[in-house]
């Protein structure tokens, strides 16, 4: 299987090349220990690629909802993350802050939830 996924980088990473010879911007980030490869075209940038990553975040949480000691802690971090890279470019409203302040009140209530000596494997 691993190798399986070596094979599958490999043809990838001549694919890439491929097209960067033809003067195609294309990025790809890899985790190979994870057998994970994402690639980014060249208009995405950081904003894109964070709001993305935080997709994968919040269905952990959603996927782990109230069956992991920190899943509403992920979950609430999750949604203010969202809030904020939502309004990168613009001030945050009223209604907004206080969206935050919400989940930063939520976070508060499950730290008492989570004890330092509970690990969960």
């Amino acid at each position: 299987m691993v190798e399986d996924f070596a094979k599958f980088y490999g043809a990838l990473s001549d694919l890439i090349k491929s097209f960067e010879q033809k003067n195609v911007l294309i990025k790809m980030s890899s985790d190979l220990d994870s057998n994970i490869v994402r690639i980014y075209g060249e208009r995405s940038d950081a904003l894109a690629r964070a709001k993305t990553g935080l997709e994968e975040v919040a269905e952990l949480a959603y996927d782990t909802a109230e069956h992991h000691p920190y899943w509403n802690l992920l979950y609430n971090g999750s949604q203010i993350i969202k809030v904020v890279l939502d309004k990168w470019n613009d001030a945050l409203t009223e209604e907004e802050l206080g969206e935050i302040k919400w989940y930063a009140d939520k976070i508060k209530d499950s730290l008492g939830n989570v004890s330092s000596d509970h690990h969960h494997e």
